[in-house]
């Protein structure tokens, strides 16, 4: 017999390779109760999904009768292929409560999602040399404060950033693409890929072998927006990928950067219009850090690497308190203009710090716990 777990991932990896199957109905097929059921409807022709039209599900009987879900999972792991579905263990905390979380998570590599705190940095394909090197630069700065950096492994600004990340000896960078994770695309990047694999992560929501087709790429932009807990924006135009996926960031309450741009360059359209609505502009790494609640001194700011506490563990505020105490002894007063926050919100952070061990007060002055 085979178990439900392994049943759940089986027909949900031969579902996905199916005809007209986006995220919406990988969502509903997750659902079900009994998935082998599902998918014996699928293979006798019913529609077995609302929505689904009879000579969709005639189609997928035609190709459903070469996928076997048994078989594709042992294929996905016999690949070395890690995956989970929401609510199993392993699944990446940036995708949980997440409006249209992927059914399915598929990664191989390194680590794995979500495993350190994360920015994207994305832009357009049509990049000029300008915005290749500060993608370049900034993805660099950033691995070398620890922070993994998230981008779609296509043209231009998001190859620029990971080949900034792999300069940093120890760095996790985070490719999200739109394809199989056999499907290197572009092809040209084949090589990167496996680079991005070998230090961080690769990860999707398709199957092994699921060709990138146009509409894929959207759907992946959801992913990369909720995978970075920072969106920075090196250069776009007032269209395309990069200002797709600021809508997606915004969707989730990511904070969006831009970097400025030649008022005469068509590449910084988009990012300078954003800074003109009120984006924040980004100029260097700080810049960065300062959104993540890093501080200056980056991850080791926070002093939660030294007492091995997860990020995870703390909030992006809680660590904007922790890099703005430092270690020193801080009023509440002195926190307030450090940090930014107003005193309701300081005030829940410095509760939570306190309850959890890494901050302790003592006549009205908080200082981090050693």
């Amino acid at each position: 017999m085979i178990s439900a777990t392994r049943a759940r991932l089986g027909v949900q990896l031969a579902f996905l390779q199916l005809s007209d199957v986006g995220p919406a109905r990988g969502r509903q097929v997750a659902g079900v109760d009994d998935p082998l059921e599902l998918w014996a409807r699928v293979r006798a022709g019913e529609p077995a999904l609302s929505g689904v039209d009879r000579p969709l599900a005639r189609r997928w009987v035609e190709e459903a009768s070469s996928l076997d879900p048994r078989s594709e999972l042992e294929r996905h792991l016999d690949a070395g292929i890690s995956m989970a579905m929401a609510g199993d263990e392993g699944y990446p905390e940036s995708f949980v409560g997440d409006p249209r979380a992927p059914a399915l998570v598929l990664w191989r590599g390194a680590t794995s999602p979500g495993a350190t705190p994360a920015c994207a940095v994305v832009g357009t394909r049509r990049c000029s040399r300008y915005g290749r090197d500060v993608a370049r630069m900034l993805s660099h700065d950033l691995a070398a404060e620890g922070v993994s950096v998230v981008s779609g492994l296509a043209l231009g600004i998001d190859g620029a950033a990971h080949l900034g990340a792999l300069e940093v000896e120890g760095s996790t960078p985070v490719g999200v693409v739109a394809c199989g994770l056999d499907v290197a695309y572009p092809r040209r990047h084949a090589a990167l890929w496996e680079e991005v694999a070998a230090a961080g992560v690769l990860v999707s929501e398709w199957p092994l072998g699921v060709e990138p087709l146009p509409w894929r790429f959207p759907a992946r932009n959801r992913l990369i927006a909720a995978l970075g807990e920072v969106l920075v924006v090196v250069e776009s135009d007032f269209a395309g990928g990069s200002m797709h996926t600021v809508r997606e960031a915004d969707d989730r309450g990511r904070q969006v950067l831009a970097v400025p741009g030649p008022v005469t360059s068509r590449s910084s359209r988009g990012t300078n219009l954003l800074i003109s609505e009120g984006c924040a502009p980004c100029c260097d790494v700080k810049d960065v850090l300062a959104a993540l609640g890093l501080g200056a001194g980056g991850i080791a700011s926070t002093g939660l690497a030294e007492r091995g506490v997860p990020l995870s563990a703390v909030s992006q505020q809680g660590r904007l308190v922790l890099a703005a105490m430092g270690a020193t002894r801080r009023s509440i007063e002195s926190l307030l203009v450090a940090t930014g926050l107003d005193l309701a919100t300081l005030a829940t952070e410095l509760l939570s710090l306190e309850g959890a061990g890494l901050v302790v007060c003592a006549d009205g002055w908080y200082e981090a716990a050693r």
